[in-house]
């Protein structure tokens, strides 16, 4: 037998290493075929439930780090809810209507315009599925746990019939209208987009400065002068229809030296444009507010047919231009609402494709929008009306899913009134509970500032808008009606719409005033796909028996303020008054580690599969333990190289917990609390107060926190000083002394709590971890979390335990002196004489402590003092081998004489037939 056989060594099944890559997909497959979910489901069924609802991801392509980061925060909150005495389901969902996936069709070859529209929804369909079926392998692989056989889907004819039915009730308020108003139009997807469909980019444009003649100054302006506008989207000039000041703004009428014209611009921007426009010295005529010259006419820059309205808005602001905005009541949602307060037109002289129409003139029809420039400053200087253009940077609105500038354009479209509701739904927002904080704010700002919502999309893949016209024209928006088409859709889908007739599609028998020979057509746009998510609290919450509305929690990117967080308040607030979801959180943006997007062309995207074959997916749920989610997030493989050093830092803690109870029976051997060795009621209350900031932390979903804090409990109060003393008695002293077996009771519940406190986060981690205890539930998930304990005396015994801590960091700091000295190297070499305090004194010996074992030097000797002291030597006497420890004592024991006194006695009682020949080094 060698020497190290006498020591109590510990083994354990549970690797090193984890070979996650190989071991996660097997793991996985396990929980499906015994099915964990469903078990732990069944368990709680009489519990109160917790509805976390999931906002649905685009179904087009492979998950991306952003995906990972909300699937895996969302399944850490559901196991933990799970665990803590709830009831919580999680449906996950996906969003399967919509423009992408016709441009995927489209790219892979297909021609809408070559086949029906019900034949291009079939591919659409067939296309989203596929899509879908890839997704769900792609989130199953990050060990999220659901009803991946049941998931929601937009296409599905239950949700489809739910979002018309919400269409109804909102109807039946009078809360849907068709309009003519300008919407954000994407020409590139020849659609009307939703302000959650647009993103703002930089984008270099023309600024074009020029003048207006007046026509009819109403006895204050002479006809000689003129008013200076400006424009960054010159095509617009084609429908502009009237000028717009601020009327409490100061204007002045100025005459530039050398010139006989006169001007009239905002007196705070009158030097700057002097400049812009190389005035000399321009002389000051007269000062006007905005509104004393208000109905005042001027002419147009070229179309004689037209005259031009001047105006008072205040929506015009002094930072830049010259306090005079041309206006096209067409082009812009301001230019439209003050149009419609003064009766202009609301002329339109762009198609849907971005082309300019013959009512744009001669000179510009067929033209694209953004090649009109050149001639409009043509026609300008020819007219002798242009006075500056300029190259300006700005922010612009964007298609978000075609990446191309879009424009204002005022088509017929059908809308959600928002106004009769909006104080509803500002209420509501202030019930919410968000994380962080400031999610309400930018929430309520949106709402408050939202204009209407234009729900109508001119595209095939969606749900269609369920309305009727009449003869004459005049749309039938019926409740009944509507609800009957719902019901159609729930048994038929909303495929059914495409292939039938309006007068099929409406109910036998039906009547309307408006239509005298019984013809009827049907509306062919398709809802905003924003409204089908937008319902999902109906198709979803509502309809299935074991969820709830409203849900609990709502959990996506902070950039569903402006989408689905936003969509769903005003849908659920306009049907039912009430918000859809309880509290919601909001994640940031993921970006690389030196703070830039993701993309291929940089070569930094991070693949959530590939790091899964590479580094194993619960690298990627540690990250998303370690990160502060509240805000935008960096991540690459650098940064999760060292999450992997965290989580190595954390199985190899754990393996050393389990190596060193496989002897220990928990039945048995188990001390009670008040018979634990002093070091061991400490170790036990800081795993106490671990499982009390666990509740407190995850209460608040703060995973930032509580990685630091596991990563402090596990690196410092662990390893760095329990764990480190232990191995002096766990692996010295006799396998059934008290001693050891209170410290392996310690072991032992800090190995099982915190195998059950990490579960939410690294479930195939603490499942291998769970098979190597001695539980009696099959998974960890199966199990409870652990409650706080109210352990007696424990805040007496900190602060005695600060004391010695206090104390230690003295004697580690006269340790590592002498070091330097080269007095010593390790601990084990140093014999010191201490000299203590009456309270240090007194403390040490109420908790009974051998302060030579916490200090791991091999002897000490102590004096009382008014001060402390610390005086480090070399350690006398031999090196015992069995605990590499100095003592004076050995051959003490005849029988062993290799060993201290101390050591003899513990092999001759672990060991009584041994002899000391037997024994190798």
């Amino acid at each position: 037998m060698k020497i190290k056989d006498t020591l109590h060594l510990g083994h354990t099944n549970f690797p090193m290493r984890g070979s996650l890559p190989k071991t996660e997909p097997v793991r996985e497959k396990q929980w499906e075929e015994d099915g964990l979910y469903e078990k732990r489901l069944a368990l709680n069924k009489n519990k109160p439930h917790f509805n976390l609802h999931d906002g649905p991801p685009y179904a087009n392509g492979n998950i991306h780090i952003g995906h990972a980061m909300n699937k895996i925060s969302k399944d850490i909150i559901v196991r933990y809810k799970n665990m803590t005495g709830f009831y919580a389901p999680y449906v996950p969902g996906w969003d399967t209507h919509g423009l992408p996936i016709e441009q995927q069709l489209t790219k892979a070859g297909h021609d809408r315009k070559s086949m029906s529209k019900a034949d291009w929804r079939r591919l659409a369909h067939d296309y989203a599925l596929k899509q879908v079926d890839m997704q769900r392998k792609d989130f199953k692989r990050l060990g999220v746990m659901g009803e991946w056989d049941h998931p929601y889907l937009t296409l599905d004819p239950e949700f489809e019939a739910a979002q018309v039915r919400v269409f109804a009730a909102m109807a039946g308020k009078g809360y849907i209208y068709r309009g003519l108003k300008p919407v954000y139009w994407s020409w590139s997807s020849e659609s009307a987009l939703a302000e959650a469909e647009v993103e703002y980019h930089d984008l270099e444009s023309t600024s074009i400065f020029y003048a207006n003649r007046v026509k009819d100054g109403k006895g204050i302006l002479d006809t000689d002068t003129y008013l200076v506008v400006w424009t960054t989207t010159p095509f617009t000039i084609t429908a502009s229809r009237g000028i717009t000041l601020g009327p409490d703004f100061d204007y002045v009428v100025v005459k530039p030296k050398g010139q006989s014209r006169k001007f009239v611009v905002a007196k705070t921007l009158l030097a700057e444009n002097a400049a812009r426009f190389g005035w000399e010295d321009p002389e000051v005529l007269a000062a006007y507010k905005g509104i004393d010259l208000d109905k005042i006419t001027v002419e147009h820059p070229w179309d004689k047919n037209v005259t031009e309205l001047v105006m008072n808005a205040n929506h015009v602001t002094l930072d830049s231009g010259t306090g005079l905005v041309h206006t096209a009541p067409g082009f812009g949602e301001d230019d439209y609402n003050v149009g419609i307060k003064y009766g202009l037109p609301v002329d339109m002289t762009v198609d849907a494709k971005g082309y300019l129409l013959a009512s744009a003139g001669p000179d510009f029809v067929g033209k694209f929008y953004d090649d009109v420039a050149p001639i409009v400053l043509d026609k300008l200087k020819k007219a002798g009306l242009w006075l500056a253009t300029e190259k300006i940077n700005h922010s612009y609105p964007f298609d978000w899913r075609t990446k191309k500038p879009i424009i204002w354009r005022a088509v017929p479209q059908w809308f959600v009134s928002i106004e009769p509701f909006r104080k509803q739904i500002l209420n509501q927002i202030k019930d919410v509970k968000f994380y962080p904080d400031w999610g309400e704010v930018r929430l309520y700002n949106m709402i408050k500032d939202r204009g209407d919502w234009v729900i109508s999309r001119q595209r095939v893949w969606g749900v269609p808008l369920p309305i009727f016209y009449a003869e004459d024209g005049t749309p039938i928006v019926d409740e009944k009606l509507i609800d009957h088409v719902a019901d159609i859709f729930a048994k038929h889908g909303s495929t059914y719409w495409f292939e039938h007739t309006a007068k099929e599609l409406l109910p036998e028998g039906y009547t309307n005033s408006h239509s005298p020979h019984d013809e009827f057509t049907k509306e062919e746009d398709i809802m905003d796909v924003w409204f089908d998510s937008g319902s999902s609290w109906a198709g979803v919450m509502q309809e299935r028996a074991n969820l709830d509305y409203p849900a609990d929690l709502y959990l996506e990117g902070a950039d569903q303020f402006r989408g689905w967080f936003n969509s769903n308040i005003i849908t659920s607030v306009a049907v039912n008054g009430i918000a859809p979801y309880k509290s919601v959180i909001a994640q940031g943006f993921v970006f690389d580690d030196k703070g830039q997007k993701m993309s291929k062309s940089l070569g930094n995207i991070i693949s959530p599969n590939e790091i899964a074959d590479q580094m194993g997916i619960e690298i990627i749920r540690l990250w998303v333990m370690s990160i502060d989610s509240g805000q935008d997030v960096h991540v690459s493989k650098d940064i999760l190289k060292q999450v992997s050093e965290s989580y190595r830092k954390i199985r190899n803690t754990m393996r050393f917990l389990l190596s060193n109870t496989e002897d220990f029976d928990p039945q048995t051997d188990t001390v009670p609390f008040a018979d634990r060795k002093a070091i061991d009621k400490w170790m036990t209350i800081k795993l106490n107060q671990f499982v009390k900031d666990w509740h407190e932390k995850m209460s608040r979903y703060d995973f930032y926190d509580l990685f630091k804090q596991l990563i402090n409990f596990v690196s410092s109060d662990l390893s760095a000083f329990y764990l480190d003393v232990a191995k002096d008695i766990v692996y010295i002293d006799e396998a059934d002394d008290i001693e050891r077996r209170s410290m392996q009771t310690v072991f032992y519940e800090v190995a099982v709590k915190l195998t059950k406190l990490i579960t939410p986060f690294l479930p195939h981690t603490a499942e291998e971890l769970w098979e190597n205890l001695k539980e009696t539930e099959k998974y960890a998930y199966l199990s409870e979390a652990p409650v706080t304990e109210d352990l007696p005396d424990a805040d007496n015994l900190s602060a005695e335990w600060d004391v010695f801590f206090n104390f230690r960091d003295q004697v580690n700091k006269a340790l590592e002196n002498a070091r330097e000295q080269s007095l010593i190297g390790k601990n084990a070499e140093a014999a010191l004489t201490v000299t203590l305090t009456k309270e240090q004194s007194e403390t040490f010996d109420h908790l009974q402590l051998d302060i030579r074992k916490l200090l791991m030097v091999s002897q000490l000797s102590q004096t009382a003092g008014s001060e402390t002291k610390v005086v480090v030597s070399h350690a006398t006497g031999e090196v015992d081998p069995r605990d590499r420890l100095y003592h004076d004592d050995i051959g003490a024991d005849p029988k062993f004489p290799m060993f201290s006194k101390h050591n003899a006695e513990i092999v001759e009682h672990d060991f009584p037939n041994l002899t000391a020949d037997e024994i190798e080094n």
